[in-house]
């Protein structure tokens, strides 16, 4: 038996779960998880300290770790985006006693993660029939836009590789999304714009405001009272209260209750069912197309309405390549926890 320990950390809350390893291959038993503010501690290494206290004293001392960092790592180094936090993974064996520490980009994380989930975690968008010896892709909108992928090797075991796909250019298929782009340069006055600009939470604010400035439909109260609100909180610090537009977006499309709102989801959905098809087209993942982050779990009837397959099929001569990869939606947001904890198990 192994006592594993894995870390999901971001700027605003860090997840720590103990998970046993009984033997290889059988799957990983749950024994404690905590959530803890992230501001509110200096560095990793005591709020380690402290669920290990709280939640270890009987179940043993884990012997190695993996933890998801919301940040570029590099060379088992990070720093975080949103804390002065300042992780190395030496360091952090040295000093919480392990065998061994891993630092892994919290992406990478969701793409082992993947191999983790059961059909209860996943809504199948487009059914066909996987190929065990084929890519794997996964792409995932939240705060920003993530993009992997993953390939087999000779045991049958999948490598894992996350990219920057996110930050390559928004390519505009209509006279809209190309009058949204000329918006977003215009206004920031950007020498270009990334899909994540677009296909992201704060992509749906984006597309929002360019409706709502162009007038496209009148705004709500509602909504007028959520950007009042959001505007007054920017430049403070984060915290799990802080409002988030995009979501009162996305919840007012849901309820169909606010047009502009409705029409936002439109364009969202239909870009990013359409970057989901490049990445298809570039990989031809026959192994699965997973669409991870919490966009899709939380507009889980907009992704389904066929808006975004429709995009995603829209390749002209190359839809019926994409019409026989599975495509699916990850339900399960603790995905990326699920992942630290399995490269734990394999490190």
């Amino acid at each position: 038996m192994t006592v594993l320990l894995a870390g999901d950390i971001g700027g605003t809350k860090t997840i720590l779960r103990l998970v046993e390893q009984s033997s290889e291959g059988e799957p990983l038993q749950v024994l404690a998880q905590q959530s803890y503010p992230s501001q509110e501690f200096g560095d990793l290494v005591p709020i380690v300290n402290q669920f290990l206290r709280e939640e270890g004293a009987d179940r043993g001392y884990p012997e190695r770790a993996c933890f998801a960092i919301a940040g570029p790592v590099e060379k088992n180094e990070a720093k975080l985006t949103n804390l002065i936090w300042h992780l190395q993974g030496d360091r952090l064996q040295e000093e919480l006693h392990l065998q061994q520490v891993s630092l892994i980009n919290d992406f990478a994380a969701i793409g082992y993660g993947i191999l983790g989930l059961g059909q209860e975690d996943l809504y199948c968008l487009q059914e066909a029939q996987p190929q065990p010896q084929a890519p794997i892709a996964v792409i995932g909108a939240g705060t920003g836009l993530g993009e992997g992928f993953l390939t087999p090797d000779a045991g049958g075991n999948y490598q894992v590789f996350s990219c920057e796909g996110g930050h390559t250019d928004f390519a505009p298929r209509n006279l809209l999304e190309s009058d949204l782009l000329h918006y977003l340069l215009e206004k920031y006055q950007w020498e270009r714009v990334s899909v994540e600009r677009v296909v992201s939470g704060m992509g749906i604010v984006a597309i929002y405001e360019f409706l709502r400035d162009r007038q496209w439909a009148e705004e709500s109260s509602e909504l007028i009272q959520v950007f009042k609100t959001w505007k007054s909180q920017m430049g403070k610090e984060n915290t799990e209260t802080a409002i988030d537009p995009a979501a009162a977006i996305s919840q007012s499309a849901q309820q169909k209750s606010d047009r502009l709102s409705e029409e936002t989801m439109n364009i969202f959905i239909e870009a990013y069912g359409a970057e989901a098809g490049n990445l298809a087209l570039k990989l031809l993942p026959y192994g699965g197309l997973y669409i991870a982050g919490g966009v899709a779990a939380k507009n889980l009837s907009l992704m389904t309405d066929g808006q975004f397959l429709q995009a995603f099929l829209n390749k002209g001569r190359m839809s019926r390549l994409l019409q026989q990869i599975p495509i699916y939606i990850v339900t399960n947001q603790e995905v990326g926890l699920i992942g630290a904890a399995l490269c734990a198990a394999k490190a």
